[in-house]
């Protein structure tokens, strides 16, 4: 077994074991479907969401917060308690490149990310009866370029954060944003048409997730500005990143 592999079955263990990690990584999206699902109201088709139910206009956006709570939070604060701790500047010493141990993170942590974003999808369609994406190529490619663009982000946050409040500062103020111009605390309908145009282009591209939802072909400027989110905070990563 490679010592990469090894480092991501540990990973995996630890992001496990630690309750916050499971609970809100997770599992917190879809606790909040099923408890708004919960309500009859929500449940009842209406007119303000096009004649179609709250909960289903609602579904799309929940996976920001899957993506959001994982990339932008516990990926950044992790590694920046590793550097903390010194995790990375022993790892040094060892015949294992501490690239390998963030290799690692990453992909424990995007296998969380969609680990997330599929239970939301399967317990919306299970419980409530929540449509499937009607377009899932197009969500399919909405979905990896947000995902990619916020996760280079969260690895950002973490290559310039130097203790771990400061990565949970800065992750804290970039999550909220995200889910803000996401339309999560606030349905996108109601805010002003300035915000909703800026969450358009806000990863994880949130109006894409929306478009391809319904059935509609995902707009190409908003994955252009997600891929390029994506590759230009991904270089700065990791150009600027330090192991101690």
């Amino acid at each position: 077994m490679s010592s990469t592999l090894k480092l991501v079955q540990t990973e995996a263990r630890l992001f496990l074991r630690d309750p916050m990690s499971l609970s809100v990584g997770l599992l917190l999206p879809t606790v909040v479907l099923i408890g708004l699902g919960a309500v009859p109201m929500l449940r009842e088709p209406s007119a303000e969401f096009g004649g179609v139910r709250f909960i289903d206009y609602f579904a799309p956006s929940l996976i920001v917060m899957c993506v959001g709570v994982v990339g932008l939070t516990n990926l950044p604060v992790m590694m920046a308690t590793y550097r903390e701790q010194g995790v990375l500047r022993r790892m040094r010493t060892t015949p294992v490149h501490p690239g390998r141990l963030l290799l690692a993170q990453l992909l424990v942590n995007l296998g969380a990310a969609l680990v997330s974003t599929l239970l939301v999808v399967a317990a919306g369609r299970i419980a409530y009866g929540v449509p499937l994406p009607e377009n899932p190529l197009g969500f399919a490619a909405a979905f990896l370029l947000g995902i990619g663009a916020v996760f280079a982000i969260g690895m950002l946050v973490a290559a310039l954060a130097p203790t771990i409040r400061a990565a949970t500062s800065i992750a804290s103020v970039l999550f909220m944003a995200a889910m803000f111009f996401g339309g999560v605390y606030i349905p996108r309908f109601m805010l002003p048409d300035a915000v909703v145009r800026i969450g358009d282009y806000m990863p994880p591209g949130v109006q894409a997730l929306l478009d391809t939802w319904d059935g509609a072909a995902p707009s190409a400027v908003q994955l252009l500005v997600m891929g390029a989110t994506a590759v230009v905070a991904g270089v700065l990563a990791g150009r600027m990143f330090r192991w101690e």
